[in-house]
């Protein structure tokens, strides 16, 4: 199931001025909004029971009634300390940075399972099952996840492409087919040659796929899939590390999954490339 607070933590900055408030404040005080009227809600964040209805329309319930008990019973069985990271600071021991760093990337990928949304994942695993094609897109930090997911269906026979140059993006892009799939990777959902890309991959009929962070943002609204992640807020926060991270083990699970379907297909193709690494080594 997803998680109504994390749903809520990580769209905070896609949102309205006025749902931010009302956001930050159940976020703040979360154990107290199951019981609290929504007349009252509204009163403390200074804004209106409408927008609160609208914010918890936007995070995908009903209304304020149904978001309280989804609320109520995430917070049973989850504590929004667990979701919390920890600060990395200048001058920290190297004791406290590794184990820090290392308990940060575990709540990433603990946090984005809890986000994961099956039915989407199911139509993404399915769409690039058939694809004739997969292509892999992304930018600075993101063109690395999608260089590795070229390496990993490339494994299994699936033809796939993934070009760090922008240029090249743009060709591979313009010859796509409705036989074909692209996979689209950015963490802010909102960079520039990406989105030129998605308008360019529009034209061409192909199944559009989005990995970025959870919320509203100009990608997601341009294509036929949504997957989602999360990532770590520190002061020496760096976008290479956490978001790198949960988009990669989205990566992994589109893999396997397709990899597990259509196993008996695809072990001849596994072979030949264990044995052609195995050559590598001395």
């Amino acid at each position: 199931m997803n998680s109504c607070y994390l749903k809520l933590r990580e769209s905070i900055d896609s949102l309205s001025n006025s749902e931010q408030k009302i956001a930050r404040y159940i976020a703040d005080n979360p154990y107290e909004i199951p019981s609290l009227p929504i007349e009252d809600l509204a009163r403390y964040c200074d804004t209106s029971k409408s927008s609160v209805v609208r914010l918890c329309k936007t995070l995908g319930y009903k209304g304020y009634k149904d978001f309280c008990m989804h609320l109520n019973a995430d917070l049973v069985s989850f504590s929004p300390k667990d979701a919390a990271y920890s600060d990395i600071l200048p001058n920290d021991s190297l004791r406290s940075i590794a184990e820090n760093i290392t308990q940060n990337n575990i709540k990433s990928l603990e946090n984005t399972l809890k986000l994961l949304d099956y039915n989407e994942l199911e139509r993404a695993v399915s769409a690039i099952e058939q694809a004739h094609r997969v292509d892999f897109y992304g930018c600075g930090n993101s063109a690395l996840v999608a260089l590795d997911a070229q390496n990993k269906f490339m494994r299994i026979d699936k033809v796939s492409i993934a070009h760090p140059d922008s240029h090249f993006q743009v060709v591979s892009a313009a010859n796509l087919t409705p036989d074909d799939v692209a996979v689209l990777i950015s963490y802010s959902g909102e960079t520039r040659d990406i989105l030129d890309l998605t308008s360019i991959i529009a034209q061409t009929g192909a199944t559009t796929i989005s990995i970025t962070q959870y919320g509203k943002n100009s990608l997601c609204e341009m294509v036929d899939i949504k997957l989602f992640t999360t990532s770590m807020e520190t002061s020496l926060r760096s976008g290479a590390t956490g978001s790198r991270i949960g988009q990669l083990n989205i990566v992994d699970i589109l893999f396997f999954a397709v990899a597990s379907r259509k196993y008996s297909d695809i072990k001849v193709y596994l072979d030949r490339t264990a044995n052609a690494y195995r050559k590598k080594k001395m």
